[in-house]
């Protein structure tokens, strides 16, 4: 069963017909020019992919549908296997992430938000209460989902979290951003590294190493094809998959 199931299919639907359009003309194009002339394209043979293209709908259409049924089931397998893990090897998904709450539970909910994202901040007060109420059977680890295209202060705020993670204050630093979530920006970062008397040339050292850790969440997003934050996938005794915020406790006492 796929309980992923508040993703844009559409979208993605959309997104992978225009990558395939774009793939059969690169491979027309590479067929049709010589090798000196690969990086230009001239009207003549765009007329002729054109032409191509008209002469061959129903090709293209079953190379499109053939493609996005690939990549569907490679986007289903990434999916199961992620969400066996979560109930076979949860430190394994859990990784280098932080986390709070019960330090070894069997109930884990993972979360996959971005600092600038106005919904995160509103989830990140239900997720406090709930880790506050359930905090001795519910583990809640945080992976960095930053959305880059439209929030500008989404990574240096990943990196300034990560950054107070190396020095133990990730959770303060966290809340703190949430709470600020308007102020984000530079100022904001050194003022609550300062705040939580966070030793400052680490601090400023450890930001320029965080984009690996946080690339490697967003490449576990990109696989499972979460698109949109926050995106929670929570594993109880009876029950692993995505769910929506006002889920988690319903979700938390059918597991108890």
């Amino acid at each position: 069963m796929d309980h992923f199931q508040y993703f844009d299919m559409r979208q993605l639907f959309q997104y992978l017909r225009t990558s395939v359009i774009l793939c059969l003309l690169c491979l027309v194009l590479g067929w049709s020019l010589p090798a000196q002339a690969a990086t230009q394209v001239d009207s003549k043979l765009e007329q002729q992919v054109l032409q191509i293209l008209r002469d061959n709908p129903k090709a293209i259409i079953n190379a499109v549908q053939g493609y996005q049924l690939k990549q569907q089931e490679t986007l289903q397998q990434a999916q199961q296997a992620f969400l066996q893990d979560l109930k076979t090897d949860p430190q394994g998904v859990i990784g280098d992430s932080p986390t709070t709450g019960a330090t070894k539970s069997k109930t884990v909910l993972v979360e996959f938000s971005d600092f600038q994202c106005p919904y995160c901040a509103e989830v990140h007060k239900t997720l406090k209460s709930v880790v506050e109420k359930h905090k001795d059977n519910l583990t809640l680890v945080y992976k960095n989902l930053p959305l880059t295209l439209s929030h500008t202060e989404a990574l240096p705020a990943a990196q300034a979290a990560w950054a107070a993670k190396q020095q133990g204050k990730f959770w303060e630093y966290h809340d703190a951003l949430f709470t600020n979530q308007k102020q984000l920006g530079e100022t904001l970062y050194l003022d609550l590294a300062k705040k939580l008397n966070l030793d400052l040339p680490k601090f400023e050292s450890d930001r320029k190493l965080a984009k690996t850790a946080i690339e490697k969440d967003v490449q576990l997003a990109d696989k499972l094809g979460i698109t949109g934050t926050p995106f929670l996938v929570i594993n109880t005794e009876n029950y692993t998959g995505a769910v929506q915020a006002s889920e988690i406790e319903g979700r938390l006492a059918n597991a108890s």
